[in-house]
C-alpha cells in the first residue's frame, strides 16, 4: 500500500486544507510526489491537535507541481473513502475541541481490511469478522457478532501472501456502535510479536 503523510502543524491549517466538495470528504496535502489521479492510497494524517496519527483510505482526485514564481506549493487533493467516515468525523470534531480526547496510542494503526476468524478463549465456536485496523499493540475488529469488552479471544487469520493460519490472542477493550470492538494484543510467548511485526510488514507491502 503507498501512504502519503500530510503533516500539519496547526489545527487551523488543517481546516484550511480540509474540503467538503466530496462526498465524504477530502484534503489537499502538499507533496512533491508525483501521484496520478485514480490511485487509492493510505493517507497519514498528523497535527498537533490529535492524539494520535490517524491513517485513512483515500482516492487521489489530482495532483499539480509547485509555480515558485506564483508561490503554488505541489500538493495533491484525495477524497477519503466511503467507509472512513467514522475517522473523518473524529478528526473533524478533534481540531474544533468538541469531544474529549482519547489518551494517546503508543502504535499507530493502519487500516487494513483482513478476514478473520475469531473465538474467545473459553469457547471452541468461531466467529467470522475483520480486522478494519492494526498496529502492533491492538486492533479494530469488526463482527456481526460485537464480543463483550473484557472477553479474551484468539484471533485467527492468513497473511497477504501467506499459506499458514497465524493465531494472536488479545481482549476487548471497548465497543463501538458501529458494530466494531477495539482488542488490545497479549503475547504469551516470544515468539507471538515476532509474528505480529511479520504480519504488519506483509500488509504494509501489499
Amino acid at each position: 500500500m503507498q501512504i502519503v503523510k500530510a503533516r500539519f502543524r496547526t489545527n487551523e491549517e488543517f481546516i484550511g486544507a480540509y474540503s467538503s466538495d466530496f462526498p465524504n470528504g477530502g484534503l489537499f496535502v502538499p507533496t512533491t510526489t508525483l501521484l496520478t489521479a485514480g490511485t487509492e492510497v493510505v493517507l497519514e494524517i498528523n497535527c498537533d491537535g490529535l492524539p494520535n496519527k490517524v491513517l485513512i483510505r483515500s482516492t487521489v482526485q489530482s495532483w499539480r507541481p509547485a509555480l515558485p514564481r506564483l508561490r503554488v506549493r505541489a500538493g495533491a487533493v484525495l477524497a477519503f473513502a466511503a467507509d472512513e467516515a467514522a475517522k473523518r468525523d473524529f478528526i473533524l470534531a478533534a481540531l474544533k475541541g468538541s469531544i474529549r480526547l482519547p489518551p494517546k496510542r503508543k502504535h499507530t494503526r493502519i487500516p487494513v481490511m483482513v478476514p478473520v476468524r475469531y473465538r474467545r478463549l473459553d469457547t471452541f465456536e468461531e466467529v467470522v469478522g475483520n480486522l478494519a485496523e492494526i498496529s502492533i499493540g491492538g486492533a479494530l475488529l469488526q463482527s456481526a457478532q460485537v464480543p463483550p469488552v473484557s472477553a479474551e479471544l484468539v484471533l485467527s487469520l492468513i497473511p497477504p501472501g501467506g499459506a499458514a493460519t497465524i493465531d494472536i490472542e488479545g481482549k476487548v477493550t471497548y465497543q463501538s456502535p458501529d458494530g466494531s470492538a477495539g482488542v488490545k494484543f497479549s503475547f504469551r510467548d516470544g515468539g507471538g510479536a515476532r509474528r505480529l511485526r511479520e504480519l504488519i510488514r506483509r500488509i504494509r507491502q501489499d
